[in-house]
């Protein structure tokens, strides 16, 4: 029975960019694996970086470096969750990464109501953002952190825009989409209840960006894109809203007076914020109940499993 079993797997992966995954469903432990050989690929990144130094001009260093060390940051763990796919896929049974239940709405229906939830998101995400940017500045160690911490991501932000761009918003929903909802949250709705699979994938997406002003926002849209990938299995969507998150934000940092660290309570009058604001939370509400609306085929969600079979 195995070999054909395994012509089946490879006959699968030929046609699913996603299968050599999808046969990995990691836990908890899987999780804290994944992350340490996520670990393992950063400071890979950071050998290299010092390694490219040596011979590339600093400027040439800073504005497009980064176009190679943050793939690699992610490297050793695809190879290592492919490996372990490979292994289970012969005597397990898989999840797809990639699923697409949309319920009741058409494709374009769901594009719309995702997009208008990641701006909805943007605003809302705002007050919470800024408080936790007043608590973490008014300690002095976080202070003088947060200062080198803008002065980098303005550097980043004033390189060439094809290459920010690139950078944030197809590289970072690819890469950490992949790890976050597409290995970790699958992983773990399969393990224990969604409501704790969705905040533990949060937690653990904020805890990759490594520094405490980006990480509030990236969990709270990473509950957001969890409960998203939750009920329609869709990892397009969730590389969707970080697209849409990303790229908007290198392109008002590019285009407008926009600065990296201002927020939008900064920007307008009380008022105006204001009914944004509560446009931006009625816009959420809505955009919840029509994804409530969509059916779950399985306790775990909307996650569709791959098992093999030997050819008939």
């Amino acid at each position: 029975m195995a070999i054909p079993l395994l012509k089946k797997a490879r006959n699968v992966r030929n046609y699913d960019l996603y299968a050599n995954h999808a046969w990995y469903v990691p836990g908890v432990g899987g999780m804290f694996a994944l992350f340490g050989w996520f670990l393992v690929g950063t400071l890979l990144g950071s050998l290299l970086i010092a390694i490219l130094g040596i011979f590339l001009p600093p400027k040439v260093l800073i504005d497009y470096g980064m176009l190679v060390v943050y793939p690699l940051s992610f490297m050793p763990a695809m190879i290592f969750a492919a490996g372990k796919s490979q292994r289970n896929s012969l005597f397990e049974t898989g999840y797809k990464l990639e699923s697409s239940h949309f319920g009741p709405f058409k494709a374009w229906q769901i594009v719309l109501i995702t997009v208008a939830v990641t701006y909805a998101t943007m605003m809302a995400a705002d007050l919470p953002n800024y408080l936790n940017y007043r608590f973490t500045s008014s300690i002095p160690a976080l202070s003088s952190a947060y200062d080198k911490f803008v002065e980098l991501m303005g550097t980043m932000m004033n390189g060439p825009f094809w290459s920010t761009f690139l950078l944030a918003a197809i590289f970072a929903p690819i890469f950490e989409e992949w790890l976050c909802r597409g290995m970790v949250l699958r992983g773990l709705l399969t393990k224990m209840k969604p409501g704790w699979a969705i905040v533990v994938s949060a937690l653990f997406f904020a805890l990759i960006h490594m520094n405490p002003w980006q990480a509030l926002n990236a969990f709270i849209i990473g509950v957001i894109m969890g409960y998203i990938y939750y009920k329609t299995g869709s990892l397009w969507l969730t590389m969707l809203i970080h697209f849409v998150n990303n790229g908007t934000s290198v392109v008002m940092a590019q285009f407008t007076s926009f600065d990296e660290d201002a927020y939008f309570i900064d920007l307008m009058d009380k008022g105006t914020y204001a009914v944004l604001y509560v446009v931006s939370v009625l816009v959420l509400i809505g955009c919840f109940w029509a994804f409530k609306r969509i059916p779950l085929e399985q306790k775990h969600g909307n996650i569709d499993p791959v098992e093999l079979q030997a050819e008939e």
